[in-house]
Parts: C-alpha cells; structure tokens; sequence
C-alpha cells in the first residue's frame, strides 16, 4: 500500500465489521442490511436462503440422515458446508434433525437438494465476507465482478477463475490444473465412489470446496454401486478431498489481492499514513553522525 492510499478510518467507514460478519452469517444479508446496502441485503437473503430451502424440500431435509448413528452428534454438522449459513443449519436441525431414529427412503432428488444446501452455505460465506470489506470501506464504494466477495465465489465456482478475473491469467491456469487435476485423479483411484455424500460425508464437503468440477464428475460418475474390492479407493478419496480444500487458499488469496487493490488493509498495518514495514526499516537507519556498532 501507497501513503496515498491509507485504510479508512472509523468514521469513515460503513459500520463495525465484526457485527456485520456475524449477523451475515447468521442471517443472508442482513449483514448488510446493518451497513445500510438494502439492495444487496434483499438480493443475498432471496439467493441464499432460496437455495437452502430448495435444497431441504427436494431432500426432504434428510441430509444429516447419510450420518451413521455412532458420527452423531451436537457438533456433527460442524465440519458441512451449511455451517456457511448458520440460521439454516439451526433450523435444519431444529426441523429435521438426524431422523426419526430408524432408517428410511431417501427421496429421488436428495443428492441434488443435500448440493444445493451445501453450496447456500458456501456462498454465504462469500456474502459475509463481503460485508466484512463493506464495513471497512467508505460508504460510497460500488460493486463489480472485481469486488472480494464476489471473486472469492467465482473462485469455489471454477477454480481459478477468480484469478483469471484479476488478470492473473499463469496462477488460474495452474490454480485449475492442480485443483481439478487432483479432482480427477482421486475420482479414478476410488472409481468414482468417492463422490457420494451417503458413503463419505465429511470427505464429501471437502471434495464440494472444488466448485462445479466436484458437481460435474458426481453428477457423470457418483454414486457407482459397489460390486467388489476397490484396491485405491482410501487414497483415491483422500487425494479428492486434498483438491477441494486446497481451493480455500485460492479463494483466499483472490480475496487478499481484491482488498488490496480496492485500498482496505488491516488499520494495524498503517502507522501516519505509512506502511508499518517502511517505517520500521526508516527507523533502524543511521542518521548523520551516528557510527555502527558491531557485536
């Protein structure tokens, strides 16, 4: 950062940034609903809660029913990706829970609504993390495909992408290679049965971080039956669930670089309108006259 680009100050920004996180993830937009940005606030709760309760109606809200008996809990649901969406989860639960006790059908569409909560999840993390940057912003910023929230949702949509929207065109390409490629792989090596979030659940939500490539290879080969011994299936699933979670850190960093060039950094990182690291090295300079000491 440029000292003529220095971090809001408070009474310049929107609102606090901590209370717009919270009230996001607990509600779609309200976080933004706080920072006065009804339009996106309005947009965000009709996309996100929308999609969450789509998803619970074609699964019948059964999707903590893939869980087997002894993996229940008040903490299981913690490691899903519904957790993005905190007040659906509680109402999932609340409602429907893990079940009457006693197995039972699952509906024709529950993999397909079990995706479609999982991902209202996702990017309402991406809407809150949005707002976090609102907050920290002036009041009069605008929104563009440029924006953090919105690169970091692109970035779990496709990886790389999110890169290749900054003009970072080598880090998308290698971004996707590696993501997609490790996708694959591990799909081989299980034969596909790893792409099940009735046999795998929490490995499942790993590979789902991989965006629409995870989608598209369990829609083309999941859920195989499972007629004999699958000598890499352990290592196939792994490996798929390493690719998944590895595109956090590319959503990560298209976050980073989408705060820096919009001019939002930490308020510690900026001492007088300098860089904390420049004015730290200015001060360990000789001045004039002054002799160095050696040990």
């Amino acid at each position: 950062m440029s000292a003529s680009s220095p971090s809001p100050r408070p009474s310049e920004t929107s609102g606090d940034a901590t209370v717009a996180t919270l009230l996001g993830w607990i509600v779609p937009g309200a976080g933004h609903l706080y920072l006065g940005r009804q339009t996106v606030a309005l947009a965000g709760f009709v996309v996100v809660t929308g999609l969450y309760l789509l998803g619970l109606k074609l699964s019948g809200g059964m999707g903590f029913e893939f869980l087997h008996a002894e993996l229940r809990g008040p903490l299981a649901p913690a490691l899903a990706p519904e957790l993005g969406f905190l007040g659906g989860l509680v109402y999932q639960m609340k409602a429907y829970g893990f079940g009457p006790g006693y197995p039972r059908p699952f509906p024709d569409l529950v993999f397909l609504g079990t995706t479609l909560t999982a991902a209202a999840g996702i990017l309402n993390l991406c809407l809150t993390a949005q707002a976090h940057h609102d907050a920290r912003r002036a009041r009069a910023g605008g929104y563009s495909i440029q924006s953090p929230g919105v690169v970091a949702a692109l970035a779990w949509f496709v990886p790389g992408l999110g890169h290749l929207v900054q003009g970072r065109k080598l880090r998308a390409l290698l971004v996707f290679l590696a993501i997609v490629g490790l996708l694959v792989l591990g799909s081989g090596l299980a034969e596909g049965a790893n792409l099940s979030r009735e046999r795998h659940f929490y490995y499942w939500g790993g590979q789902f971080l991989g965006g629409l490539p995870a989608m598209l290879l369990e829609f083309v080969s999941g859920h195989p039956p499972i007629t004999g011994d699958i000598p890499y299936a352990e290592g196939g699933l792994v490996i798929a669930a390493i690719g998944g979670l590895l595109n956090i850190m590319a959503m990560l960093d298209v976050y980073a670089v989408a705060e820096r060039r919009a001019g939002v950094v930490a308020p510690a990182a900026v001492t007088d309108d300098k860089p904390a690291a420049k004015a730290d090295l200015e001060s360990l300079r000789l001045q004039p006259g002054e002799q160095e000491v050696s040990a």
